[in-house]
């Protein structure tokens, strides 16, 4: 029997950036404002409402300011909305920043919102998914909850920094952290430099 051909990705590429209620709510803005401003691509934005309370508390940013860096917004509270079906056609989703109840929603299929909802369905599609989770310590449920999204496919990507390539300011901190997200979402960026091996210790 002759197989139907491969669907093909859309043209821009689609890519659904959540953001919830942890802090570090500066690594998804920042991962907005880089994709806004690289080509062929078309950004898909979800906030929770914790997620907006942390924007609120943590950026000089308006609603309206950060709305704008999207393509589309849609409501964390609609199920209904395009990226709820396994039908919408993405290259993947990032949770930036990811809290342990988005986490612990995504480890168990909840699908209660949006966000975990959108999370599922890249998981049940076999399509990229970056959880930037954002806590410290961690108990036992949250190791083993990041875990079972790692056994269904999920990339756990923690922003930690990488001081061997001395940052020199908060900006730059975040810079490391979304250029590991991009590249795991083979987008190209030159917003953090990258490692080029050990430099001779001289006597």
């Amino acid at each position: 029997m002759r197989q139907p051909a491969p669907a093909t990705l859309p043209t821009p590429r689609r890519i659904i950036v959540a953001i919830s209620g942890a802090s570090g709510a500066a690594y998804g803005v920042r991962l907005l404002q880089v994709l806004h401003d690289t080509a062929d691509i078309e950004t898909h934005l979800v906030v929770s409402d914790a997620g907006w309370h942390n924007l609120q508390q943590e950026l000089p940013l308006s609603r309206s300011a950060i709305e704008a860096l999207a393509a589309q917004v849609h409501d964390v509270n609609n199920i209904g909305a395009t990226l709820a079906s396994g039908s919408f056609q993405c290259s993947g989703m990032v949770v930036a920043p990811c809290s342990m109840r988005t986490l612990a929603a995504v480890a168990h299929g909840l699908a209660d919102n949006l966000i975990t909802r959108a999370a599922d369905v890249i998981l049940k599609e076999r399509r990229r998914l970056v959880l930037m989770v954002r806590e410290s310590p961690l108990s036992l449920i949250h190791l083993r909850n990041m875990v079972c999204v790692t056994e269904a496919g999920g990339i756990i990507c923690p922003p930690l920094p990488a001081f061997y390539l001395r940052p020199q300011s908060v900006a730059d901190i975040v810079d490391q952290g979304v250029a590991r997200a991009l590249d795991l979402l083979d987008i190209p960026h030159a917003l953090s430099a990258r490692w080029a091996g050990l430099t001779p210790i001289s006597a």
